[in-house]
């Protein structure tokens, strides 16, 4: 059986839908389950065969088994902005929530997967980086990340990080939503100039990681075609790079196509200094798949594919 912590965020709920499509079990649980308290932690590990029958879970259709095999943890504090403000609370959450996890996972003797961000990096980069350069979060967000990557590869051995990048996706708010409300209202929008990074579809992220889990399942040898993947960091993000200001004239592009908005509009680049953020970003943090690319055996979508998919899908709403 799978736990989907944080079941109810964009990434959770695509893992939870995914995971249903394909018959496997999972349970999932949300903020009734407080990964900064260990006590929560404990009593869920401790009474999730029993929990198909307690408000607050979520359970898939069919009987939930009493063995936990993975934990997937989509749980995070997401303000970057906000970080700046209450870095403790991102520090709690990002951090010693995912040791919390980590541990708890430990002790139920089950397999970890856990989803950072490109914002360890500082952005100096000028290729994409690989999981192993060197760390330097510009912001407090990146350093809670950061914080929380390292206190799980201290904390155990049988783990999965996956850093990705510009995530959006069917089930929360996200940038491709935003600029599609507003093109529809407005008849011009404003988007970064002088950030590149890989946007990147939570549909393609979460079949990864489930992909991950099968291949585990269904592994033979150590060594070889029937392999596992190895444990440790890997980076996914859809091919390919883009500013936001190029992000969004797609978006606007493909929503014209598929009569997401039925007006026109246009995209006025502008640079981060015009926003006047509190939180620095990285200027270049575009991720290399190479490695997950070369252990999993899969061709990962270009960013323009994946967003193509997503817009003209029956999924697809604009939440505001």
């Amino acid at each position: 059986m799978v736990w989907v912590i944080g079941a109810n965020g964009m990434l959770g709920q695509e893992l939870c839908r995914q995971l249903t499509q394909i018959g496997m079990t999972w349970i999932g649980s949300g903020s009734e389950v407080d990964i900064t308290k260990v006590d929560d932690l404990e009593t869920f590990t401790q009474s999730h065969d029993q929990s198909a029958n307690r408000t607050g879970y979520s359970v898939a259709k069919k009987k939930v088994p009493a063995k936990i095999e993975w934990v997937i943890n989509c749980a995070a504090y997401t303000d970057v902005e906000g970080a700046e403000d209450e870095p403790e609370k991102a520090m709690k959450v990002n951090a010693e929530g995912a040791l919390n996890i980590a541990r708890a996972t430990r002790k139920i003797g089950a397999k970890f997967i856990h989803f950072s961000t490109d914002y360890v990096f500082d952005g100096m980069a000028k290729s994409p980086y690989s999981e192993d350069n060197p760390k330097n979060p510009v912001n407090e967000y990146g350093k809670s990340k950061l914080a929380g990557e390292d206190a799980i590869q201290k904390e155990m051995t049988q783990y999965y990080i996956i850093r990705s990048s510009w995530l959006y996706g069917f089930d929360r708010p996200n940038f491709v939503y935003k600029m599609i409300s507003e093109m529809s209202t407005n008849d011009s929008v404003q988007a970064v100039a002088d950030q590149k990074g890989s946007p990147t579809f939570a549909g393609n992220l979460a079949n990864v990681a489930i992909k991950i889990m099968q291949t585990s399942i269904n592994a033979h040898h150590l060594f070889g075609k029937n392999a596992a993947v190895p444990y440790g960091v890997y980076h996914y993000a859809d091919s390919g790079e883009a500013t936001w200001c190029s992000f969004a004239e797609k978006i606007y592009a493909l929503a014209k196509k598929y009569k997401r908005i039925s007006n026109n509009c246009n995209i006025n680049p502008i640079s981060s200094a015009d926003l006047s953020l509190k939180a620095k970003r990285p200027v270049y943090s575009v991720l290399s798949t190479a490695k997950i690319s070369s252990s999993m055996k899969i061709k990962i979508p270009s960013w323009e594919e994946s967003l193509e998919k997503f817009i003209k899908s029956d999924l697809f709403k604009v939440q505001g």
